[in-house]
């Protein structure tokens, strides 16, 4: 008996990996948070299989019902949304099945920025204008950030921001960030990425506060902060190294093994 925690995806119900959706029909009991998996999702489940809807449930009651279908034989789908890299409450978990002695495997999946970008019509690592990119959050009643990890010292770096969970704090973000972007950076902000009901809004920085409150976005959104949301803006862009003649070149002067 294996857990399998599995990640469905950003909302489509089509952008499970094939590994996860095997696994779905594969498995005997599935726990799922129905607050954010699709209902779609759970048709790839067997017939008979049993389906617990976590979203209300602690991490104590999640644990029993792992342990349940374990002595009943069964193989377990932890489907989360996104990907269980970030933000997922993946470590707590892991804690109580090794303590238990309950293996477990991990099946990544499309993460929320990811589909977000595609939304946005963008690459978020534009030669010359940025190449690297920060996934981060804000601090809440419920989870602070570690030392270190403020918004204001993390924009210090200045490079593109993917910020997650953060859409109901967008006057903390543009009091943290406009000293090191500056009050008319791009931001682009998108809710629902990859669902029916996905919204996209831009905004320069100093106005997010008011664009989020008039599109009515409050959660499930990804809000990026950088230049290379307006990569065409900046003449120090370039292409990439990897189709250049250089490159070619190159390659072709290097033997085939």
């Amino acid at each position: 008996m294996t857990v399998f925690f599995i990640g469905a995806g950003p909302g489509a119900p089509d952008l499970i990996t094939l590994r996860g959706a095997r696994l779905l029909g594969e498995c005997r009991t599935c726990l799922y948070a129905g607050s954010l998996v699709p209902d779609e999702l759970l048709e790839l489940c067997p017939g008979d299989a049993v389906l617990v809807d976590t979203a209300r449930m602690p991490l104590s009651d999640i644990v029993d019902h792992i342990v349940a279908a374990h002595e009943r034989g069964h193989d377990v789908a932890r489907l989360h949304s996104g990907d269980l890299s970030i933000y997922s409450a993946l470590a707590e978990q892991q804690r109580e099945l090794r303590a238990r002695g309950i293996p477990y495997e991990i099946v990544p999946g499309v993460p929320a920025f990811a589909a977000a970008a595609a939304a946005l019509d963008i690459e978020l690592t534009v030669p010359g204008v940025g190449q690297s990119l920060l996934i981060t959050r804000v601090s809440t009643l419920s989870t602070d950030m570690p030392a270190g990890e403020d918004l204001a010292s993390l924009a210090a770096t200045g490079v593109t921001l993917a910020l997650h969970l953060a859409a109901h704090r967008a006057e903390q973000i543009v009091d943290a960030l406009t000293p090191h972007y500056g009050a008319e950076c791009p931001t682009a902000t998108v809710a629902f990425a990859s669902r029916p009901n996905q919204q996209v809004v831009r905004c320069p920085l100093n106005r997010l506060p008011e664009t989020l409150q008039a599109a009515d976005i409050r959660k499930t959104a990804v809000i990026f902060v950088g230049r290379v949301l307006d990569a065409a803006a900046h003449p120090e862009v370039t292409d990439s190294y990897l189709y250049s003649h250089a490159r070619m070149a190159k390659l072709r002067e290097t033997p085939h093994r």
